[in-house]
């Protein structure tokens, strides 16, 4: 057994004293999402310091904790707060969390992030579907002894995001009336924000937002088996592209206004996917 494994089964062994519940999806929360308990049933609540080996989220917006319980009637694993790699944590560290919600059961990641605009057609609040991602700028979270009993050792990632899980949340949004973007994501470590000349770089390399998580996250996911789809809520213009300075309580600002639509589009989608699952 790795060392990465054994890591994770004494947190799966911890999460088992508290609790026999099996998701079927795993959420992760980003900024401005943090009230997204309203919308489940909430059976059990475990915070990440009560798990022992587990990384504590210590970013402002980012609660530490799981939340267990339905959404849209779904068994689902909601992580209120992640953890980033600029917080100093390892990359081993920083998917943990993605591996346990395998470990509990989780077939399903639903990714949700605030990013900046890379995408000169996008505008500020504006909900982007992923399609695919770049994350050669930080370290990939599969180096270093492979995880044999989550993964292979060369696993593909030439459909990261679920191609029936987009098509889920495109109809969703359809059906809501939600506008919804489409592009590719990619990664940097943080936590400084992008200078002007960088963000040009990544458009000339086909991104069209950018951010510090998430792509890590569905590399990880991927190389366990689950099924991966994320929505990006543009919540600034990336360096150079307004002309204003950036700060992280701008991005909050504007992913709290656009709260409750991003909720409902989680939440319809969600229960869309295991809809899909049974026909």
């Amino acid at each position: 057994m790795s060392a990465q494994f054994d890591r994770l089964e004494k947190c799966y062994e911890y999460v088992r004293t508290v609790t026999d519940f099996i998701p079927r999806a795993g959420l992760i929360l980003g900024s401005g999402l943090g009230g997204y308990a309203r919308n489940m049933k909430v059976e059990k609540e475990i915070p990440y310091g009560d798990i022992p080996g587990f990384p504590v989220s210590t970013v402002e917006g980012h609660d530490g904790k799981f939340l267990l319980g339905s959404i849209n009637d779904v068994p689902a694993v909601v992580m209120k707060g992640r953890v980033h790699y600029y917080e100093g944590y390892t990359m081993e560290e920083v998917v943990l969390p993605v591996r346990l919600m395998r470990r509990m059961g989780a077939e399903i990641l639903f990714l949700t992030n605030a990013s900046g605009g890379i995408n000169r057609d996008f505008s500020v609040g504006d909900f982007m579907l992923i399609t695919d991602q770049i994350s050669s700028f930080v370290p990939s979270p599969l180096i270093g002894e492979n995880v044999s009993e989550l993964g292979e050792r060369f696993p593909d990632m030439t459909h990261i995001y679920d191609e029936e899980l987009m098509e889920q949340i495109r109809r969703t949004a359809a059906e809501e009336k939600i506008s919804l973007k489409e592009g590719v994501y990619l990664q940097t470590t943080g936590p400084n924000f992008e200078s002007p000349a960088e963000i040009r770089m990544y458009a000339v390399l086909g991104a069209d937002a950018v951010g510090m998580s998430t792509a890590c996250e569905a590399i990880a996911a991927r190389h366990a088996g689950m099924r991966v789809c994320g929505v990006s809520c543009i919540s600034n213009m990336a360096s150079g592209l307004s002309g204003e300075e950036l700060s992280h309580l701008d991005v909050q600002a504007v992913a709290d206004l656009r709260a409750r639509e991003f909720e409902r589009l989680v939440t319809e989608s969600i229960g869309r996917m295991a809809k899909g699952q049974e026909d």
